[in-house]
């Protein structure tokens, strides 16, 4: 293979060709709107590859993300909106207008300053959009917990945070009681508001710790599958049927898978 060849130019003529009258169907059909669930899907494939650590696996997933960049920069171009070498050019621009320190004579002192600028930087271009709250701007498709951490955030910067961690404890703990009266109370509706009202405090917990609720329970997730394997590998060597287990043998065995990870990290 010639590593020396321009393949992301030889990516645009191939998606040109597959969407050439003369093309593949499906590529034919496609528009902004069916291709939505597939950026959503390979973004999401992609944060897995980082997570498993897998470089050829990460390769193939950047390689699927840019992909759909140069589909829709294809359908574009051709209803004559626009291309992919301005995408690049708007980004490049972006970079540099954002990146004062780097590109121009402003200084900062760390990383922190760096995002604040940011931030100052970005405030200015909104200006010029029709925005009607400070907190507009975050994404509807983003995970609930992500646009939960980007409202706060958002909201914060203004001043309206609390001052301390615990005021934030406090909150959960109100919320919690708020949702236990609820369904004592047992009205449907009023459950649904204060669940909602405990995660988004939550949320909020993590935000205020610098932490990413999504991120958190994604690693809660992995957790909880890793030890109910262990529960269904118990099973099956058994060799009785899970029907079979009662709560409270399902529950030693959740147990032990505990007690084997904490070895495992102790090793």
């Amino acid at each position: 293979m010639d590593e020396k060849k321009d393949w992301l130019a030889e990516l645009v003529e191939i998606m040109a060709r597959l969407r050439a009258p003369d093309g593949c169907p499906w590529d034919q059909e496609q528009d902004h709107q069916t291709l939505k669930q597939y950026l959503i899907e390979e973004a999401y494939e992609l944060v897995d590859a980082i997570d498993d650590g897998d470089d050829e696996q990460l390769r193939d997933e950047l390689g699927d993300v840019l992909l759909q960049v140069v589909f829709h920069a294809q359908i574009a171009q051709e209803e004559g909106r626009f291309d992919l070498q301005q995408v690049a050019r708007g980004i490049c621009t972006k970079l540099i207008r954002r990146h004062p320190h780097v590109f121009g004579e402003a200084a900062v002192d760390d990383s922190d300053a760096v995002l604040r600028q940011w931030e100052e930087i970005k405030r200015e271009e909104s200006t010029s959009r029709t925005r009607t709250s400070a907190l507009d701007g975050v994404p509807r498709h983003l995970p609930a917990l992500s646009q939960a951490e980007k409202i706060q955030r958002k909201a914060a910067k203004l001043g309206f945070d609390w001052p301390a961690v615990e005021g934030v404890i406090d909150k959960i703990e109100e919320e919690l009681e708020e949702l236990k009266q609820a369904l004592r109370e047992g009205e449907p509706s009023a459950v649904h508001e204060e669940i909602g009202d405990l995660l988004f405090s939550i949320a909020n917990l993590t935000r205020y710790r610098k932490e990413s609720a999504e991120e958190i329970l994604r690693h809660t997730v992995r957790k909880f599958y890793r030890r109910f394997r262990h529960i269904e590998e118990s099973v099956e060597a058994s060799g009785r049927p899970f029907e079979a287990y009662n709560l409270a043998e399902l529950d030693a065995l959740w147990n032990e898978a505990k007690q084997h990870e904490r070895n495992h990290l102790k090793e």
